[in-house]
C-alpha cells in the first residue's frame, strides 16, 4: 500500500504542478486582458476628452463668430446710406456760405438719420488736422505745407471715413500737407 501511496503522491504532484502551470497561464492571460482593456479605456477616455474639447471651442467660435456677424450685419445697408450722408453734409456746407438754405426741418431729418446710424455703431471719423495715416486715410493729393508744423498732416477732407463697431467700413478720403 505504501507503493500506492508513493506512486500516487508524485502523480498528484506533478497534476497539481500541471495544474498551477495551467492557472498561472490563464493568470497571465487574464492579466494581459485586463492590461489592454485598460489601455484601451485610457484611449476612449482620451479621444472622448479632446472631442469633448474641440466641440467645447466650436461652441465657443460659433457663439463669437454669430455675434460679430450680428454687429455688423447691418453693414452693406449703413455702407449703401453714407452716400446720402454725404449729400446731407454737402447742403448743410452749401447753406452755411449762404448759397440756399438749409431748412430746420431738413436739419431734424439730417440729425435723426445721423442718430440712428450711431446707435446702430456708426461713427464719423475726424481726419482733418490730423496726421496721415494710410490705415485710416486714403490720400487723394497733396499739396505744398502752408506752415512747417502741417507738413504730413491733413489739410482737407474730401470725403467722410466711417467705422462701424470699431471696424472701418469706409476709409477717409484727404488731402494732405507735403
Amino acid at each position: 500500500m505504501s507503493n500506492q501511496v508513493e506512486e500516487t503522491s508524485p502523480k498528484k504532484a506533478k497534476k497539481k504542478k500541471e495544474s498551477e502551470e495551467m492557472h498561472d497561464e490563464q493568470d497571465n492571460a487574464l492579466m494581459q486582458e485586463i492590461e489592454t482593456l485598460k489601455a484601451e479605456i485610457e484611449e476612449a477616455k482620451d479621444k472622448y476628452l479632446r472631442l469633448f474639447a474641440e466641440f467645447d471651442n466650436f461652441k465657443k467660435r460659433s457663439v463669437k463668430e454669430r455675434f460679430e456677424l450680428m454687429k455688423t450685419a447691418a453693414q452693406e445697408t449703413i455702407t449703401s446710406l453714407l452716400p446720402v450722408l454725404d449729400d446731407f453734409d454737402r447742403a448743410k456746407k452749401s447753406a452755411e456760405s449762404g448759397a440756399e438754405s438749409f431748412s430746420e426741418g431738413v436739419q431734424l431729418v439730417y440729425n435723426k438719420l445721423f442718430s440712428t446710424l450711431e446707435h446702430k455703431g456708426l461713427k464719423s471719423m475726424e481726419s482733418t488736422g490730423v496726421d496721415f495715416d494710410p490705415e485710416w486715410h486714403e490720400a487723394i493729393t497733396d499739396i505744398p505745407a502752408p506752415s512747417e508744423e502741417m507738413k504730413g498732416k491733413i489739410i482737407d477732407t474730401i470725403e467722410n471715413g466711417y467705422t462701424l463697431n470699431e471696424k472701418i467700413i469706409r476709409y477717409a478720403k484727404v488731402v494732405v500737407a507735403k
